[in-house]
């Protein structure tokens, strides 16, 4: 072999190898090759980071789940509601029968922090005689300690969030009527998960503005189910059925994107309250509309988070309620790509938000 050949070679490959990974990287960070899910903007600017270490009055977290499966777990849970101010978290089970027997069994070794509700039984409801046994069966899981119903959730095609689904039937089913009156008899309120962020609805296309995050969640595409506005009107009916029932709308009602349609049914329903959990990116773009609702409706509201247990997550809740601190990401937490920005709400809000209006809901 002539080595002087070999060797040519050898270099050649590597230059031609070279020049090629260089192409791929130049490729990559093209503008043109950038896809949209991998946009992960950094802020620039040089404006006021305000540090936030824990809350600054009680919180009460009104909207969480079973997230911790072990002892251990719930342990370090507390630990992190100690280090930054929240007094209490409710977790919504979703649950019946034995599997909520595990899930209350397991939170009750830390008395007075977590509120475990339950969940509605809807095991033949496409049958006749649906009801005595659900309604005996929600009497049950409040003598075990439920303080509360739900999430009961619903985007269109019927309440599914429990199991079994109930494929079909709407909150504002006539099949509801006994269980949704036993809970205001027991003093059990209702948490309502109607329909999702509107962006959902609308076409994936280059005008949706939050197609980064609504492209995962999409209901656009779906068939036989109930438009937005349609969902939000079964929460109103069975709200306006039940009067002596506590309601707490889950997500603002998903009418981040108009709040105003919220607000007008708080102005016609003292028994409707909204829980603001993991919709904090959807609030923060619009800062000053947003601190407009929160003081109008400041008896209204309560904070909730609906996104894990973990220190970052809360405090990066708590920036954007407290704060006016301008453009800034957390990708871990949110997938839109919207700068966030803090509502400044003033302490007499926020002492509500946190946890006053949790207090009264809980009693």
């Amino acid at each position: 072999m002539n080595t002087k050949t070999h060797g040519l070679g050898l270099s050649t490959c590597l230059v031609l190898s070279l020049s090629a990974a260089g192409a791929l990287i130049a490729q990559e960070t093209s503008p043109e090759q950038i896809l949209l899910k991998d946009f992960r903007p950094r802020s620039i600017y040089h404006v006021p980071v305000t540090p936030i270490t824990r809350a600054r009055f009680p919180v009460i977290d009104m909207h969480s789940h079973d997230y911790a499966r072990t002892d251990k777990q719930v342990a370090q849970w507390v630990r992190t509601m100690d280090e930054l101010g929240i007094r209490k978290t409710v977790i919504l089970s979703y649950a019946h029968g034995r599997k909520f027997d595990e899930i209350i069994a397991r939170y009750r070794k830390f008395p007075g922090r977590f509120s475990v509700w339950c969940g509605f039984d809807y095991s033949g409801y496409d049958k006749p005689g649906y009801g005595p046994a659900a309604v005996a069966e929600l009497e049950r899981c409040f003598k075990a300690g439920a303080q509360g119903v739900g999430e009961l959730g619903d985007k269109g095609k019927g309440l599914f969030y429990c199991k079994p689904p109930a494929w079909g039937m709407h909150i504002d089913d006539p099949r509801l009527d006994p269980l949704l009156e036993k809970c205001g008899q027991l003093g059990l309120p209702v948490s309502v998960h109607v329909a999702d962020p509107m962006w959902m609805y609308q076409p994936m296309d280059k005008y949706n503005d939050g197609l980064m995050n609504a492209y995962k969640w999409r209901l656009d595409n779906q068939t036989n189910i109930l438009s937005h506005d349609a969902l939000v009107d079964t929460l109103e009916r069975a709200v306006r059925k039940h009067p002596h029932t506590v309601f707490i709308a889950c997500h603002l009602a998903n009418c981040c994107y108009d709040l105003n349609k919220l607000g007008a049914l708080f102005d016609k329903y003292p028994n409707l309250y909204a829980d603001i959990g993991a919709r904090f990116a959807e609030l923060a773009p619009i800062p000053r509309a947003a601190a407009r609702f929160f003081q109008k409706y400041q008896d209204r509201l309560v904070y909730g988070t609906d996104m894990g247990p973990t220190k970052d997550m809360y405090l990066t809740t708590f920036r954007i309620l407290e704060t006016t601190d301008e453009h800034f990401y957390d990708w871990n937490l949110f997938s839109y790509h919207w700068p966030l920005y803090g509502l400044g709400l003033d302490n007499q809000v926020l002492k509500k938000v946190y946890s006053l209006n949790a207090r009264k809901i809980l009693r």
